[in-house]
């Protein structure tokens, strides 16, 4: 076999590789007399068929076994050989010359082919110990408790039918048409829906034409959709409301007490908080953690700046840019409603694509250069742990990821960058900053 490099630039390689028709004749032989061993056909004695007579039967489909082999060993050789780390999948490029495929395959001519390979830069990763970050810790302090106490006691208010008019902080049931320019439209109509006066979950102005009603009564009235309503078709159109009032219930009083507690299952109100208290303390760290392995991944993008794989580049940004495209697409908005261009968005999202590959990369060089692996256990908890959380389809989710091998994979990816974080903190100096809960979560609600 003879392989010669014919282009190099960037992380772009290509070589021309023969294997001569000897050695692919030679391979051939060797399988078909592996085949000799083990057919039965008529006429012919176990292990005793001609290997000539093989040869006319099986030949061809024996020498694209042995190509498929030769090019998978020679490139597999190519990489060994140069030290090379692949971003992508070889690509090979067989000659387009008439019948030279069909000259190969009959053992007339040399296999000669080229193979361009795209891949990973070497990674000199930083001195983790030469990092410092802060890690923001909120306590729970009783008045979040109390807040939380209180959003718990309101979703779980009790409602009293009521025979007098509606009013704000009532709930009503109603069924509504809604048309315009007196025709229906996608999602003007509803059965059944209730809604709480001055919740604010409706259309400007809806629920105020809702006051002053009692069940059964009925009314007609003109709203206009707010210019930025997401559905584009609807936003800035008047419509009209044909409402039927089912029901009107006031507001119960909650009585914060053990039986209170007892009717959400646990034994005293003293158990609520502390329910309360541990479930806030949970969303707490589960914020600390996002906000340190967020500093966590800028630093290293700041510290290892490369030239990351244009085809890995470009797929992510193609994954992210059509995702971009269909939101806006369902949303009906246009760049221009966003505040920007095409142009730019597209040089913003390339951008965040490179970030992406770049952090990749460096993440499994961590992993590999430190042995960091997820274990099968580790993966086999993360799929019970999605099995869970489909009761009713426990078998169908189990059977998923069993035969779904890049389903797997993407279960697996989250777990293998938490365990590359893991380590890489352990050796950062890494200072805790106690914040108020606000500080804490600015970030998220920004």
């Amino acid at each position: 076999m003879q392989v010669t490099e014919t282009a190099a630039a960037g992380l772009k390689r290509e070589y021309r590789v023969v294997v001569p028709a000897t050695d692919l004749a030679a391979r051939v032989n060797e399988r078909l007399d592996d085949l000799k061993g083990r057919v039965q056909m008529r006429g012919f004695r176990p292990g005793k068929v001609p290997v000539t007579h093989l040869k006319r039967i099986y030949g061809k489909s024996a020498m694209a076994e042995v190509i498929e082999a030769a090019v998978r060993e020679a490139n597999q050789k190519i990489v060994n050989d140069h030290g090379l780390k692949l971003a992508t999948e070889p690509k090979v490029v067989l000659p387009t010359e008439e019948g030279a495929v069909e000259s190969v395959i009959s053992g007339n001519a040399d296999l000669a082919y080229t193979v361009e390979l795209e891949i990973v830069p070497p990674i000199a990763l930083t001195d983790f110990k030469t990092l410092k970050l802060e890690r923001f810790t909120a306590k729970v302090t009783d008045t979040e408790t109390d807040q939380a106490l209180a959003a718990i006691a309101e979703q779980n208010r009790p409602f009293i039918a009521k025979t007098e008019a509606a009013q704000k902080g009532d709930r009503v049931t109603m069924s509504f048409q809604g048309t315009i320019d007196g025709q229906p439209f996608e999602g003007g109509s509803g059965e059944d829906v209730p809604i709480l006066l001055g919740s604010g979950h409706f259309l400007p102005g809806f629920e105020d034409n809702l006051i002053g009603l009692k069940a059964g009564d009925s009314r007609t009235f003109d709203v206009t959709f707010p210019d930025d309503y997401p559905a584009a078709a609807l936003a800035g159109k008047a419509a009209t409301f044909a409402v039927t009032v089912k029901t009107v219930e006031a507001p119960g009083e909650v009585m914060l007490n053990d039986d209170f507690a007892k009717s959400l299952g646990l034994d005293s109100l003293a158990k609520l908080r502390d329910a309360l208290r541990e479930r806030l303390q949970r969303d707490h760290a589960a914020a600390s953690r996002q906000r340190i392995k967020r500093a966590l991944l800028d630093r290293l993008d700041e510290r290892h700046k490369f030239e990351p794989p244009p085809t890995l580049v470009e797929q992510e940004f193609n994954n992210v840019w059509s995702a971009i495209e269909n939101d806006l697409k369902q949303q009906g908005r246009t760049f221009a409603d966003e505040g920007t261009t095409e142009e730019k968005a597209r040089a913003e999202y390339r951008g965040i694509a490179e970030r992406r590959v770049r952090l990749g990369l460096v993440i499994a060089e961590i992993g590999e250069k430190n042995n960091i692996t997820v274990s099968e256990e580790q993966l086999r908890a993360a799929v019970m742990e999605q099995v869970r959380q489909m009761p009713g389809r426990e078998q169908q989710v189990w059977d998923y990821y069993r035969n779904n091998p890049n389903a797997l994979a993407a279960l697996r990816a989250p777990l293998f960058e938490d365990k590359v974080v893991d380590f890489v903190l352990e050796l950062a100096e890494v200072t805790d900053k106690e914040v108020s809960r606000q500080e804490l979560f600015k970030e998220e609600a920004e």
